[in-house]
């Protein structure tokens, strides 16, 4: 797994495709190149729902939702100035009941 760093100067690891392809190739032995494929499948059809307006559930995992922001009047920081804040549309995650007491225990 690679790692990325945090404040604390802690590594944290980091789950990458290549570590998912690598965890099915143990698990089901399929060969490293129809694991790679099997993922990139699975992530471009979870892909494809987001970007066609969709949400995507995940049972016992989470929920991928698209939210859209409405036009807000935002300020900057250092100045002070008030500044428009266009429409726009975010990625959220919310994590399964069962997720969160899985991180909680």
């Amino acid at each position: 797994m690679a790692g990325s760093q945090t404040k604390a100067g802690k590594m944290v690891p980091t789950l990458t495709r290549a570590d998912l392809a690598d965890e099915l190739h143990r698990a089901i032995g399929l060969s490293r190149a129809e694991s790679a494929e099997l993922v990139e499948q699975v992530l471009d059809t979870v892909a494809e729902a987001l970007l066609s307006g969709g949400n995507v559930k995940l049972s016992s995992f989470g929920s991928f939702m698209l939210r859209r922001k409405g036009l807000r009047v935002g300020r900057n920081p250092k100045t002070g100035v008030e500044v428009p804040i266009q429409p726009r549309t975010v990625l959220t995650f919310r994590p399964s009941q069962l997720l969160r007491q899985r991180i909680n225990d």
